[in-house]
């Protein structure tokens, strides 16, 4: 399993954020695909400037539930809620409070026939009611911060996978999210590429993005979480300071899966 961030960014030091108030609060979540207990009893409360990295074995819940944060995933009972809002099961209101939750995928999702340009100011157009220009200018200045403005008119096809995922990043910051998911980000890019990508996140947590950042790699879980939540069988088995996780995890489940990653 990769420590790909640990060479890009080892040499700073950790980032730990200040963490403000809750901002992401799940509280007693249940999940079931059919007979399958996908989350089983989930409380995480997320801070205002945290960034929260969920690990853990494949098939352990991570991506569930962190598509269940803005309704991807719908759950059978308990409640979530953004900024004190409790998310809403449809419509308008749960719209609005999607604008508010930016969202990173494994594969790009980017509209293959728009420009790169239009893939970041599409949302803030339609849902922001930005004009033309101002969503453009910021357009621009989001894809400069993420280090491909240069692509700005080109199609997806013809960016490398690096590039496209830095321009989904840009098109979640073009919301202005109170927070960004992000969904193994990584997972999807040749090697090669994934240091880009995290380096774009690490600056995005050292300016106090609130983040949830389901991901399998343990260098940027060590260098830019403010916790680490481990997940096993669809339950919340431990959570920490990556300092503290990654040198002494207390259960039994999280040392064996330690054990077997941090040596490859």
């Amino acid at each position: 399993m990769s420590e790909n961030a640990d060479s890009a960014t080892a040499t700073t030091g950790a980032i730990r954020n200040h963490v403000g108030e809750p901002l992401v609060v799940l509280t007693d979540v249940e999940k079931f695909f059919g007979e399958l207990h996908v989350l089983q009893n989930i409380n995480l409360t997320i801070g205002k400037g945290e960034v929260v990295v969920v690990i853990g074995p494949s098939g352990s819940g991570k991506s569930t539930l962190c598509r269940s944060i803005n309704r991807l995933e719908t759950i059978q009972s308990g409640t979530i809620s953004i900024d004190g809002v409790p998310l809403p099961s449809e419509g308008n209101g749960l719209a609005k409070l999607r604008a508010d939750v930016g969202m990173v995928f494994q594969s790009f999702n980017l509209f293959a026939h728009k420009t790169i340009l239009d893939n970041v100011t599409l949302g803030p157009i339609k849902v922001r009611k930005l004009s033309n220009a101002e969503a453009r200018k910021r357009g621009m200045e989001l894809l400069t911060r993420v280090g491909v403005q240069d692509q700005a008119e080109k199609y997806p096809a013809q960016l490398s996978g690096g590039q496209q995922q830095r321009v989904a990043i840009a098109r979640a910051l073009a919301m202005n999210p109170k927070v960004i998911l992000f969904d193994e980000p990584t997972s999807a890019l040749d090697p090669e590429m994934v240091n880009e990508v995290l380096d774009v996140m690490v600056d995005l947590a050292r300016q106090g993005m609130t983040m949830v950042v389901v991901t399998h790699e343990m260098g940027f879980a060590r260098k830019a979480a403010n916790r680490v939540v481990f997940m096993a069988d669809g339950q919340i088995v431990e959570e920490a300071d990556p300092d503290t996780f990654f040198t002494a995890p207390k259960s039994a489940r999280a040392k064996d899966f330690l054990s077997k990653i941090l040596t490859h």
